[in-house]
């Protein structure tokens, strides 16, 4: 839509083979030490993988904020960190440089109510780098915002962001309601209380047995990780190919089947609707399923029907063989 020059930092390491780690390496991160990549916008924990960054990527980050390019702006949505013990956003560590937008809906499945903060520090580079403008971009702001105030060049971005939601010169009428905003405050008031503490710690209980039941259905395997959030996963089919019958039925996929077949076959034969991973980003011949929506048994089916699928098409490989 802005036709912006986008750069892709990957998370592509592998715990072994055909397992996939969901990992950023340490080569790709370091593609936000070049000054000409002004922002990087990160899901963490991540969507679909559902994993939270890494200390050491953390660390990596810090040091090239510290370092080559410190006016790097991140956008940070922490939306699904309540599901990870002990989750550390980006804003904590770079609060100079990070936006941080969080949303109420996952933790409190309240999606269509539509409640998020955006939170941005006080002091922060944004509103410097505003300020740093040449004479010419100074004074088409200033005619952009001048139905707010006298004097626009002093508006703060976290203002104008609330302005741009709208029109300009409704900002009078921008941001949540009022019963949203209330909605929002009982939300965190409980986050707060010791009830809602050991809600989040129920849902992290929750989430957790789905996936389990999952992987059990579908006799696939993930990478172990402590960072794991577990409210989507992302299933990479072709690496599990690889990994259960070796490189020549991965190969055979690839060239006999699109990566959506499974999808249809899914669908076709058992009424199951999943999302393909490619639709993320992610690897083609992934997909996506969300641990947050159906009862816990309904993910041990599903596993069963992914598994079933996965079996036809070793069968028609080995056919094709002659095995």
């Amino acid at each position: 839509t802005y036709e912006f020059d986008v750069v892709h930092v990957n998370a592509s390491l592998f715990a072994e083979t055909g397992v996939r780690e969901w990992r950023y390496p340490e080569e790709e991160v370091a593609k936000l030490a070049d000054p000409s990549i002004k922002m990087v916008c990160l899901v963490n924990p991540s969507n679909p993988p559902s994993l939270a960054l890494s200390q050491r990527v953390a660390n990596q980050l810090k040091e090239i904020v510290a370092g080559p390019n410190p006016d790097l702006v991140i956008v940070t949505d922490d939306v699904y960190g309540t599901f990870v013990p002990g989750f550390r956003s980006v804003a904590a560590d770079l609060p100079h440089n990070t936006l941080l937008v969080y949303s109420y809906s996952k933790h409190y499945g309240c999606t269509g109510h539509r409640l998020g903060v955006i939170g941005l520090h006080d002091d922060n580079v944004i509103d410097r780098m505003i300020s740093e403008l040449p004479a010419a971009e100074k004074e088409r702001l200033a005619k952009r915002y001048g139905t707010l105030t006298l004097e626009p060049e002093k508006i703060r971005f976290i203002d104008r962001l609330v302005a741009d939601s709208r029109q300009v010169a409704l900002n009078h009428t921008a941001g949540l309601s009022l019963p949203q905003q209330v909605m929002m405050t009982l939300f965190s008031l409980f986050d707060m209380l010791p009830e809602g503490q050991a809600y989040k710690e129920r849902l992290r209980t929750i989430v957790g047995q789905r996936l389990d039941l999952l992987l059990e259905g579908a006799r696939m395997k993930i990478a172990e990780d402590d960072k794991r959030a577990g409210y989507y996963i992302e299933l990479d089919l072709l690496a599990e190919a690889e990994r259960v019958h070796g490189k020549d039925f991965a190969d055979f996929l690839e060239k006999e089947y699109e990566p959506v077949d499974p999808l249809f076959r899914l669908a076709e034969q058992t009424g199951v609707v999943l999302l393909n991973g490619g639709g993320f980003d992610g690897p083609e011949w992934s997909v996506r399923v969300s641990l947050a929506n159906l009862d816990d048994l309904d993910y041990l089916k599903i596993g069963h029907h992914l598994r079933a699928i996965f079996d036809d098409y070793a069968q028609e490989w080995k056919a094709s063989r002659g095995v």
